[in-house]
């Protein structure tokens, strides 16, 4: 196997070659990081999907974890959930003894005192920390790019983002940089970077993956997986999930694997799928809604019931409604840790003002209400299916370096703000329900497309089965080759 099929071998497949002895964890974090140095590139042209490399300390744990590897076939014993396996933590998840910046220069210089639980349960579970990843200011943004740490570029087309805020982990994965990765979601921060890769995000039922206080209890976010497969993903979310002391709203087992069918494409027959490629009235370019189309009727081919599902929600409804929350928690915390915002990027002051804006038209009793009526509202929509299918992305790409102040062109629409370029962050406002992105085909610019497969409330094993089958059904093409041809359409 050359180092390049390393760089892209799957956390699975990996630790089934380690046990066997016929893989060491030395080797793979040798390929990982002969391919960051040979692809990673500058912070203006670059991928650049890192804020730190740790090859050293990696080293190392990987010398002890290719020892345990052996000792552990001498005695016939079990080995860690993630032992010797690479993981690239996004920035926000502090490292103890390590800068925690999150892309803010009123920041610079802090150290963390502890590690985020997500980091400690990747360590406990054998997971070897390599690198740390890029995002913008304060992960407010659907690309990702600050004046500290440069412009994060899509491996696919080196002129679109991986998308925001967890673009470096996506970048990191999809160039074969990291076997798998940390991100976060508040309003679509892992599955937009995810679909615009071509990798797999998982956004998890709120509190099932314990975060730190105090935005731990808001209850938009959530800290997750990423990897380049379904399986892996699952993987990750096991290690990750689970009441935790640090985080008063975590719940759950830990460690207890997601199950995945032997067969997933067998065991879509009878199941019921909803398909909304707008999620009412959302605009979607038409490469996206063919590819949405196009999945579901491998679905619908497999033995899967596909019926269409009619949501009332409006673009204009969702943003209000995220911005009223916003206003109330998000917003005012950068506001508090920026230091002023002429500090800011433009993206970030954007936000900021929105957020006021809103705040000072919607108090939170307001955007408890506008809460509720969405969540009532696909509850009501999906009562009669086991799982929704929808687009994660209404375009094809971002351009790398924009702060689109002026809106976004969306199927030949003008909408004023380029967050409705992503159908994710209603499922922040319904953040019980589990939400995994997954691949569905490619754009004629060289820029994946995603599908987010819905399921109900805490119901992790049907949006997992479901994105199995998925992944199965639909062709995939080689990972990106950077310094060959890769995408020559622009990004929008």
């Amino acid at each position: 196997m050359t180092d390049a099929d390393l760089a892209h071998l799957d956390a699975v497949s990996a630790l089934r070659a380690f046990r066997a002895l016929e893989l060491s964890p030395v080797e793979l974090l040798e390929a990982l990081t002969a391919q960051v140095e040979r692809v990673n590139g500058d912070r203006e042209t670059g991928v650049n999907a890192f804020t730190e490399t740790l090859f050293d300390e990696a080293r190392a744990e990987a010398e002890r974890a290719a020892d345990a590897y052996v000792r552990a076939a001498r005695a016939g014993e079990p080995t860690p959930p993630l032992l010797g396996i690479p993981v690239a933590t996004k920035e926000k998840h502090p490292l103890a003894g390590r800068r925690i910046e999150q892309g803010l220069a009123a920041h610079a210089g802090r150290v963390a005192d502890a590690d985020h639980p997500v980091v400690e349960r990747v360590r406990q579970a054998g997971g070897i920390v390599h690198a740390r990843t890029t995002s913008p200011e304060f992960s407010c943004a659907t690309v990702t790019h600050s004046p500290m740490w440069g412009i994060t570029r899509n491996p696919w087309n080196l002129a679109a983002t991986p998308g925001g805020s967890s673009g470096g982990s996506a970048a990191a994965l999809a160039a074969g940089m990291t076997t798998l990765a940390t991100a976060s979601d508040i309003a679509g921060s892992t599955r937009v970077p995810a679909a615009f890769t071509g990798t797999v995000g998982y956004k998890a039922p709120y509190g099932r993956i314990p975060g730190l206080p105090p935005l731990s209890a808001d209850w938009y976010r959530g800290d997750g997986p990423m990897a380049r497969t379904v399986a892996d993903t699952a993987l990750l979310a096991s290690v990750m999930a689970g009441r935790h002391p640090v985080d008063h709203t975590s719940w759950g087992p830990h460690g207890e694997p997601v199950p995945l069918p032997e067969d997933p494409v067998a065991a879509l027959r009878g199941v019921r799928i909803g398909l909304s490629v707008r999620l009412g009235g959302f605009a979607v370019d038409p490469e996206v809604e063919s590819s949405t189309l196009d999945v579901a009727k491998r679905l619908e081919d497999a033995g899967a019931v596909v019926v269409p599902v009619e949501l009332p929600w409006t673009s204009g409804q969702v943003m209000r409604t995220i911005f009223a929350h916003f206003g109330q928690v998000l917003g005012p915390a950068v506001e508090r840790e920026s230091g002023g915002l002429h500090r800011l990027a433009p993206y970030t002051r954007r936000f900021v003002e929105d957020a006021r804006r809103a705040a000072e038209r919607d108090g939170l009793l307001d955007s408890l209400a506008l809460d509720t009526a969405m969540q009532r509202e696909l509850a009501i929509a999906m009562s009669g299916v086991d799982a929704l299918l929808c687009p994660t992305n209404a375009v094809t790409s971002l351009a790398a370096d924009s702060d689109y102040l002026d809106g976004i062109e969306i199927a030949g629409s003008h909408r004023d703000h380029y967050w409705e370029a992503h159908l994710t962050s209603p499922f922040n406002v319904a953040n019980r329900c589990p939400v995994l992105s997954v691949p569905s085909g490619t754009a004629s610019n060289g820029v994946p497309i995603g599908v987010q497969v819905v399921a109900h409330p805490h119901d992790e094993r049907t949006v997992f089965a479901v994105g199995a089958a998925v992944e199965a059904l639909v062709p995939r093409k080689p990972w990106p080759t950077l310094g060959a041809e890769q995408g020559t359409g622009s990004p929008t």
